[in-house]
This record gives structure tokens, sequence and C-alpha cells, in this order.
């Protein structure tokens, strides 16, 4: 598997978000989805990251919003056939290191409550249950987390 920083506009990257949009539809109200569209995802405080299979094709997508020291996780989504294989966590940590080094110290999110592999894998990557943050308020179909991003002690870096 390949990991990278890409722009979203690509064909075979918008086929994961729109069948993340799809599989979004079937669970949750439009007034309970946040997501993000391609004009914010290009954006120069956004990074997107993208996972690729063996033959170059994107199994699996997220993004974080940078504001200040906070940054928030966004259209995290790993194509049916790739997941189990640790696309997600993998995509986490890459998003977190990226948002670390441009001086992010936490990673906020929201999901969903009927999404209970995405909410185990927040809580696997270390994210917990906190309220609303930013602009969102209190809704039964919301679940916020966060995580504390920390720099490895010198002699980890080593």
């Amino acid at each position: 598997m390949n990991l990278a920083l890409e722009s979203p506009d690509q064909p075979d990257v918008i086929a994961l978000i729109e069948a993340l949009d799809a599989y979004q539809d079937g669970l949750y109200p439009p007034e309970s989805r946040h997501a993000l569209d391609l004009r914010v995802l290009v954006q120069p405080h956004v990074l997107f990251a993208v996972a690729r299979d063996a033959h170059g094709a994107a199994v699996g997508c997220g993004a974080v919003v940078l504001q200040a020291s906070a940054g928030e996780l966004k259209r995290m989504y790993v194509s049916p056939a790739a997941r189990g294989q640790g696309v997600g966590r993998s995509l986490i940590e890459r998003l977190a290191h990226e948002a670390l080094q441009r001086g992010c110290r936490v990673l906020r999110l929201e999901t969903g409550p009927y999404q209970p592999e995405a909410l185990g894998l927040y809580a696997a990557c270390g994210f917990a249950r906190r309220g609303p943050f930013g602009a969102y308020a209190d809704d039964p179909l919301s679940v916020f987390m966060e995580k504390a991003l920390v720099t490895a002690p010198a002699a980890d870096r080593a």
C-alpha cells in the first residue's frame, strides 16, 4: 500500500468520496451529515491523503482541516474490498503526523453512531469521546471525538 498527500480532484478519488456519500446517505438524514465538498477539500488549509493498492488504485482517503492548533478529521473512507488491512489506521496515522508537523496539537472529529467499525477504529487510534466543538450542535446522530497529538521524545526519533 502506498500512502501520500494528494489532490482529491482525481477521478478515482472522487469515486471514493461518492461511495462514502452513498453509504452515509443510507444511514443519516441530510441535516445530520456534515460532509465537505470538493471545493473545500482542495483548499490549502486541508491535508488530503490517499491510500493506493499495489496497482495504484485508490482504496482509501481522509482529510484534516487545519484550524490554528487544532485539526478536524474529515472524509475518512476505505473501500469495502480494502477493509481489515490497516488502511484506515494508516491514513489516520499519516494525517496525524502531517498535521502535527504543521502545528496541530489536537485532532477532532464528528461521526455517526451507526458506524461501529469507524467508532472502533477511532477509539483504537486513541480518540476519546467529547462534546460538540466548533459550529456543531448537540445531535443524537453525532459522536464527537478528539485525540491529542504529541511529538515523540528525542530518543524515540533517533
